[in-house]
């Protein structure tokens, strides 16, 4: 959209005025659910276009946890915060488990709902229904705080600009994170002059930069060690820091660690991409660098040697808003992830020369054993073709059916990254590590809207396909013509669950029932019949010899019909 400046002299609403200033600062779209707080939005949408001036694309959402979905997926495809836009208390209260993914996972949302009007007469835009006193609550704010980096109420129309600009530096500021305004009706309804609504941003992020001696430190640890290790939980976070991640690590003869990784930080045939399992790596190393993990590795588990030295690299290395996590850091380096390893291999690279007689043996040794690890998951993954599937034949299957392509897949505990080929740093996204379900459905929605030539693949268990209101998320794909593939591995319980119970309690009781009890999903629903509702293409598949030529009907649907395509994959529980 070609932006038009904005009138001078002139006034609007301050619901308006803001819708103008999310424009100015970068928003490209509001997620938005409407309510009986709206008014002064909806009003300021048609006052706007009234006179020619520019706002972003506001998208009703049926639900707003696919709002909040849709605006964490579009950051991942894009780098750009969006906005959106809750019902009062009822609303903001749907956001919150969005708002707690995107705190854990540095996703910067602008978070925005209506407050009820908080007076009852005599002024414009007062209470009328009674739900205005139904949903009056002491401390709106305390369903998100602990997820926001910063809130704020709205209190006057003339400081729409000024709160807009703070909040969206602050949610850009690393680390990055969601903040929330609320903002009562009575405010919106205001007038205020148009003037400067066009300008840009009164204040920019701050970002934290690694300095050169803390690199240099880090580059001599590494480069000293026998045995060092790098672990990476959240990618690399630009193609420009893939490609150096890669080139270092084979440099170097250092295996990389991609234990329980939400994004891509290497090619997963890398030669120096290990095992998900750290503690072969953990047992031997004498040297760690942690890139961006929240927790890359279980201490009950993997201890790491008295005098290995480990490095925690990232924009929240000591993960502050964590109470407990005591992962031991000999060096601290907050920064950029991107930055920081295009910066550790130009330090790296300086001393190569010095140690290269002594890396080709341990490059060797390190490449022949992830290899053989690769060859033992490809086999395991190809003999889950016949029978009941399992989860890993449909990775596997997945893999080689969008090969070539250009193609983001999101996992939220449906298909294991393991046995797949991925080799770029959006190929791969897995669920937060909040656990906050139904994410996978909506944020593909979101990538598919910001990248609508890209292949967007959301797997996800049954029970988050159910969790993600898939109703609404139909609804939104078939409105806005977001031709997904969503693959359901459906196991029929809640795996993730049965699992955590067979590591604490391997001989126990409910290891040896039939059905362990309340992780059981049976009946499972038809869910084809929900796609079908919206008219999508859909299929179940119940055999492994008759998935890839499901996946071949569905892509060859999505690439004639541009519609959303869903395979319900019935796996081994």
């Amino acid at each position: 959209m070609t932006t038009s400046p904005t009138p001078t002299g002139m006034r609007m609403t301050a619901g308006g005025a803001l819708l103008a200033r999310l424009k100015s600062i970068g928003v490209d779209y509001i997620f938005a659910n409407s309510g009986t707080d709206f008014p002064p939005i909806i009003e300021g949408l048609a006052e706007a276009a009234a006179k020619n001036i520019d706002l972003p694309h506001a998208i009703i959402i049926p639900h707003e946890s696919a709002a909040m979905g849709m605006a964490h997926g579009y950051y991942l495809a894009t780098g750009r915060s969006q906005a959106v836009m809750a019902h009062t208390n009822v609303g903001l209260a749907n956001c919150a488990i969005g708002a707690i993914n995107a705190a854990v996972e540095h996703i910067p949302v602008l978070l925005f709902s209506g407050r009820t009007p908080t007076t009852e007469k005599d002024r414009f835009g007062t209470r009328t229904v009674p739900i205005g006193w139904g949903q009056e609550m002491r401390d709106q704010t305390a369903l998100v705080r602990e997820a926001s980096k910063w809130d704020y109420e709205l209190r006057f129309p003339e400081q729409v600009s000024e709160v807009a600009d703070r909040a969206w530096a602050i949610a850009n500021s690393t680390p990055k994170g969601p903040v929330y305004i609320s903002m009562p009706r009575e405010v919106l309804c205001m007038e205020t002059p148009t003037d400067g609504l066009d300008l840009p941003p009164s204040m920019q992020p701050t970002t934290s930069h690694a300095s050169a001696a803390q690199i240099a430190q880090a580059a001599e640890i590494l480069a000293t060690a026998q045995n060092p290790v790098i672990f990476a939980q959240h990618g690399t976070g630009s193609s420009a820091a893939f490609a150096a991640l890669s080139q270092l690590a084979d440099g170097w003869g250092i295996p990389v660690c991609q234990y329980w990784a939400l994004s891509l930080a290497m090619p997963t045939d890398h030669p120096m991409a290990a095992a998900p399992d750290p503690a072969p790596l953990i047992a031997r190393a004498d040297a760690i660098l942690v890139l961006d993990a929240l927790a890359p590795w279980a201490p009950e588990i993997h201890k790491p040697a008295a005098g290995c030295k480990i490095i925690q690299m990232g924009q929240d290395p000591l993960s502050i808003r964590t109470p407990i996590r005591n992962f031991r850091s000999d060096l601290s380096i907050a920064c950029d992830t991107a930055d920081g390893i295009l910066a550790l291999k130009q330090a790296m690279d300086a001393l190569h020369k010095d140690h290269a007689p002594r890396i080709p043996p341990r490059r060797t040794a390190v490449a022949a054993e992830n290899a053989e690890a690769r060859k033992q998951v490809l086999a395991r993954s190809e003999a889950g073709r016949d029978g009941q599937m399992t989860k890993e034949w449909v990775s596997l299957c997945l893999s080689r059916a969008i090969k070539g392509r250009s193609a983001s897949v999101l996992s939220e505990l449906g298909c294991p990254m393991a046995p797949m080929s991925l080799d770029h740093h959006q190929a791969w996204y897995q669920e937060p590590h909040a656990g906050g379900l139904g994410w996978s459905f909506p944020a593909a929605l979101g990538m598919q809207l910001a990248d609508r030539d890209r292949l967007i693949v959301a797997t996800m268990g049954d029970g988050s396909y159910m969790f993600s209101n898939p109703v609404a998320c139909h609804q939104i794909a078939e409105a806005l013509q977001l031709p997904l593939l969503i693959i359901i591995v459906n196991n029929a319980e809640w795996g993730a669950v049965r699992q955590s119970v067979l590591g604490i309690y391997p001989e126990g009781y409910a290891a040896r029932t039939n059905k362990m009890p309340l992780t059981q999903l049976s009946p499972v629903p038809d869910f084809t019949k929900v796609a079908e509702g919206s008219r999508a293409w859909a299929r179940r598949v119940e055999t492994g010899a008759d998935l890839p030529g499901a996946l071949a009907d569905a892509l060859e649907h999505i690439a004639e019909h541009r519609g959303l395509a869903l395979l319900d994959v019935r796996v081994r529980p």
